[in-house]
């Protein structure tokens, strides 16, 4: 898939963002991977997604170096004020089924892909971790947090804004390319 395939079929599922980077730019941080361990999201070392179940910053860093090039892809909502939750949620869940909905267009497509989503797994009610394997490997996404990355150097990188102006709430996801 070229970058410009890419954009567009982003645009067609309503992401925004859309801006390209070097995989090479990213830097995977052991502080990004602290904040994690500070368990302020009540997710770490509690599913399949989330550190450690996901692999060390070590593994994050070589699986992401089997790739050229990435897109960002975000979704975007204005909130009444910023304590807006229904807004956030809507987001939030929004962001998901858009970046699902582009992840199984690029599977059947054939394309060989690293998806990064945003915040953690929201798929199960309950998840597997650490008793079964995942149920849905192809629809639980490693955010790009739990890779180390911190995602307003991505957008950076991209040149893609992470920020919207007051009163709105940005998500934003990833994919790698080769």
């Amino acid at each position: 898939m070229t970058k410009q395939e890419a954009a567009a079929l982003a645009q067609e599922i309503g992401l925004g963002g859309r801006g390209i980077f070097a995989a090479d730019d990213l830097v995977f941080m052991p502080e990004v991977r602290q904040m994690c361990e500070a368990d302020r999201c009540g997710k770490y070392a509690k599913t399949w997604t989330c550190p450690p179940a996901c692999g060390t910053l070590e593994e994050s860093r070589e699986r992401a170096s089997a790739y050229r090039w990435g897109i960002v892809l975000q979704t975007t909502a204005d909130m009444e004020d910023e304590f807006d939750g229904e807004a956030i949620e809507e987001a939030q869940n929004l962001q998901r089924e858009r970046f699902q909905t582009y992840c199984e267009k690029l599977r059947a497509a054939g394309e060989d892909f690293l998806p990064m989503g945003s915040g953690g797994c929201g798929e199960c009610a309950a998840c597997t971790y650490p008793d079964a394997p995942c149920r849905f490997p192809d629809k639980a996404f490693i955010s790009m947090e739990a890779y180390g990355l911190l995602v307003t150097d991505v957008c950076k990188s991209a040149g893609t804004p992470y920020y919207y102006g007051r009163n709105t709430v940005t998500f934003t996801s990833c994919v790698l390319f080769h």
